[in-house]
């Protein structure tokens, strides 16, 4: 009973809180309560009404944006989670070195993206004639800087908090750094590097849109939410919004449901 308990009460904090506080928003906003507040008026705050026709009457047009800022998102957070859990073993097997490596890499994810984009957008110029396919590698790019340092991160603490005396008894058993590897810090990693995949998800998605500012070819959610406001096109503006939240909280949903087939028998022990 306790146990069932617990799990309606968690339930009710983590699904039912954030939809009622939703439901109070979106009243308060559709009936221009809001607007009264901080002095909107519904051309520059249109109504979530006004938001949610937008999207049934465009959202065929809109899937080419959403493809495009989805692709760019998952290209460099696989990217970039990549080359994170790289850096992490290598910071793992040669000590002296790693460490310092991770402290340049997270002193470089301190530069805003609005500076790495156009930096990018340089460089890729000679990538390809075609220009979407230039573009989308530098969006890539900018997103995966943003998420390697997290996986980074998480991954070493990973591989080095390692429960008590566990290195000590594989070294006893004269282990091979490959059997301590894949034996140990490996499996000790694997809730590390959803951690970090919670962090890099988000982030993968702003990144993305932020780039997409910048980028030659004029596509993606992001492009198109510059787009509409340059033209105070503030309504379609919006559905572009809530577009890129609902892109954010899909994939950010998934990663939940997997991180929970994942670590299902290690949280059950």
């Amino acid at each position: 009973m306790k146990l069932v308990r617990q799990i309606k009460a968690e339930t009710v904090k983590s699904v039912l809180y954030p939809v009622v506080f939703g439901a109070v928003i979106f009243v308060l906003w559709q009936f221009q309560i809001i607007h009264g507040w901080f002095g909107a008026d519904t051309f520059t705050l249109p109504l979530p009404s006004r938001i949610l026709q937008i999207l049934g009457d465009n959202f065929s047009k809109m899937t080419g944006d959403i493809r495009a800022t989805v692709i760019v998102a998952l290209g460099g957070l696989v990217l970039g989670s990549i080359l994170g859990f790289v850096l992490a073993m290598i910071a793992t097997m040669i000590p002296h070195w790693g460490k310092g490596g991770l402290s340049l890499a997270t002193a470089f994810n301190a530069i805003p993206i609005i500076a790495i984009a156009p930096i990018f957008n340089n460089l890729t110029k000679d990538f390809s004639s075609d220009p979407n396919t230039r573009s989308m590698l530098a969006k890539m790019l900018v997103v995966m800087i943003t998420c390697t340092v997290s996986m980074a991160i998480n991954a070493y603490r990973g591989f080095t908090e390692l429960k008590p005396f566990s290195l000590d008894l594989f070294k006893s058993y004269a282990a091979k750094p490959a059997t301590v590897f894949f034996k140990l810090r490996l499996p000790n990693c694997v809730p590390y590097i959803f951690t970090a995949l919670r962090i890099s998800v988000p982030g993968c998605v702003i990144s993305a849109m932020v780039s997409e500012y910048f980028a030659e070819y004029i596509i993606g959610v992001g492009r198109q939410i510059r787009e509409n406001i340059v033209l105070a096109q503030y309504a379609t503006a919006w559905a572009y919004i809530v577009v890129a939240c609902f892109i954010g909280i899909v994939m950010y949903v998934i990663l939940l449901a997997i991180e929970s087939l994942v670590l299902k028998n290690r949280t059950s022990r």
